[in-house]
C-alpha cells in the first residue's frame, strides 16, 4: 500500500483540492479530517466538523478516540487498497495518523502550494476565517445523515478526466462547524415551529394550522404537524405539498437535518 500526504496549513484548501489531486494520481482512498472517504463515498470514520470544540476536533481528525481509531482500521483491512491520501496540516500530524491506523510510511509528499496558486489559498483562508466556512468531500447526502451542524451549500465542480475527455460531476459539501465560531448559537424550537407552521399555511388547500411540534435527535429533527384541511381538496396531495415546503424551507433556513415531517388531517372546513 502507497500513502500520499498532503500538507498545508489549516483554511488552505486541502479537502478542496483532494478529489482532484486523488483522481490525477489514481488514488482511490483518501483519510481527510477523520473520515475514510472512497472517491466521494464514505467508507467509514466519523467527520471532526461534527464536534463542538476545535479541541475534539483536532482529536477526531488524529483518531485519538480508540473506537474511532479502530471502525477506520478495520475499514482499511476490508478493501485492502493500493493506496490511500491522507490530508494534514503538518507531517507530524500525518505521522501521528499513520501510527494510530498502522498504515506504511509516506509514499510521496505533495504541499498546498504545488497544487494551488498563491490566489487560491489565500481566497480559501478568506473563507475559513473570515465566513467559518469548511469543505468536506463528499456530497451533502453522505455527510448529512451523521452531521446535525451547520450546512451551507453543496458545491459541484465539473472536470474534464481521463484520455477520453469525459467530463465529471464532483460534489463536495460546505459546512460552517459549531467550533468556527465567536462562542455559541442555538435555534430555538419555537422558532423552528414558526417556520413550519409559516409553509404550512400557504400550501394551497390547508385550512389551519392545529399544532405543530418537533423531536430532536442527534441526527436532526422529526416534525409534526395537525391540520385541518379545506373541503374539495385532496387530502393526500395537500399534505404530501405541506411536507415538501417545510422539510425544503427548515432545511435552508436552519441549516440542520430533516429526519421526518409527518403531516395528519384532523378536521375538514367546508
Amino acid at each position: 500500500m502507497k500513502v500520499y500526504a498532503l500538507i498545508g496549513p489549516s483554511g488552505t484548501g486541502k479537502s478542496y483540492k483532494a478529489l482532484t489531486l486523488a483522481s490525477k494520481k489514481g488514488i482511490e482512498y483518501i483519510i481527510d479530517d477523520g473520515l475514510f472517504i472512497k472517491r466521494n463515498k464514505i467508507v467509514a470514520g466519523i467527520s471532526a466538523k461534527k464536534e463542538s470544540t476545535r479541541i475534539a476536533a483536532v482529536r477526531r481528525a488524529l483518531f485519538m478516540d480508540e473506537e474511532h481509531a479502530k471502525q477506520v482500521k478495520e475499514a482499511i483491512r476490508a478493501v485492502m487498497p493500493d493506496s490511500i491520501l491522507i490530508l494534514g496540516t503538518s507531517m507530524r500530524m500525518i505521522d501521528r495518523i499513520i501510527k494510530r491506523l498502522e498504515l506504511p510510511p509516506v509514499h510521496e509528499v505533495i504541499r498546498i502550494e504545488e497544487i494551488s496558486t498563491s490566489q487560491e489559498i489565500r481566497l480559501a483562508q478568506k473563507y475559513r476565517y473570515e465566513q467559518g466556512k469548511h469543505v468536506i468531500p463528499v456530497p451533502t447526502f453522505e455527510i448529512r445523515k451523521d452531521f446535525s451542524g451547520y450546512f451551507i451549500d453543496p458545491l459541484k465542480i465539473f472536470r474534464i478526466a481521463g484520455k477520453g475527455k469525459k467530463v465529471e460531476a464532483v460534489e463536495k459539501t460546505v459546512v460552517r462547524p459549531t467550533y468556527s465560531y465567536m462562542g455559541r448559537f442555538y435555534i430555538a424550537d419555537t422558532a423552528i415551529e414558526s417556520i413550519v407552521a409559516y409553509n404550512a399555511q400557504k400550501v394551497e388547500g390547508v385550512a389551519r394550522v392545529l399544532n405543530t411540534s418537533l423531536t430532536s435527535r442527534d441526527d436532526g429533527l422529526i416534525i409534526y404537524i395537525d391540520l385541518a384541511v379545506k373541503y374539495g381538496y385532496r387530502i393526500h396531495v395537500v399534505l404530501e405539498e405541506v411536507q415538501s415546503a417545510v422539510a425544503k424551507d427548515v432545511d435552508r433556513l436552519t441549516g440542520i437535518n430533516v429526519i421526518a415531517v409527518n403531516v395528519t388531517a384532523r378536521n375538514l372546513v367546508v
